[in-house]
């Protein structure tokens, strides 16, 4: 679970493993660990993830999701990036921190995990005859 999250969000960056290893101050190899499953992250590695990434611990430890809600979690931490790259962004003529970035990702995130969850809703919906 937490791998497969973990290689999409680097993979997003744009980094190697030894990159984000360097950035998080853990080997490489175990960063490939994690994206194996093989090694599960300790809190605190798993706390450095999350604010390195700008992402709640649900997006870690959540169920491994299909392929069409994967890809739009691989959008969104694309444009994540990009925002995030981009020098003096703005809203309404006031530039955004970091940390709104990652609020807007956050809101982002949010509404499509609601919007998959009334889709699936509606397929079950569906299926079971209503």
């Amino acid at each position: 679970m937490i791998g497969e999250h973990l290689r999409r969000l680097r993979k997003a960056r744009g980094l190697t493993q030894q990159q984000l290893g360097k950035e998080l101050g853990i080997s490489a190899s175990a960063i490939g660990m994690y994206e194996q499953g093989r090694r599960a992250p300790d809190h605190k590695t798993l706390s450095d993830l999350c604010r390195y990434f700008q992402v709640s611990s649900d997006y870690f430890l959540l169920e491994q999701k299909d392929g069409e809600e994967a890809e739009l979690d691989q959008l969104i931490a694309q444009f994540q990036t990009k925002l995030m790259s981009q020098e003096g962004l703005m809203f309404n003529g006031e530039p955004l921190s970091r940390k709104e970035v990652a609020q807007v990702v956050e809101a982002i995130q949010m509404g499509t995990r609601i919007a998959m969850e009334r889709l699936a809703r509606g397929k079950d919906a569906q299926n079971n005859g209503m």
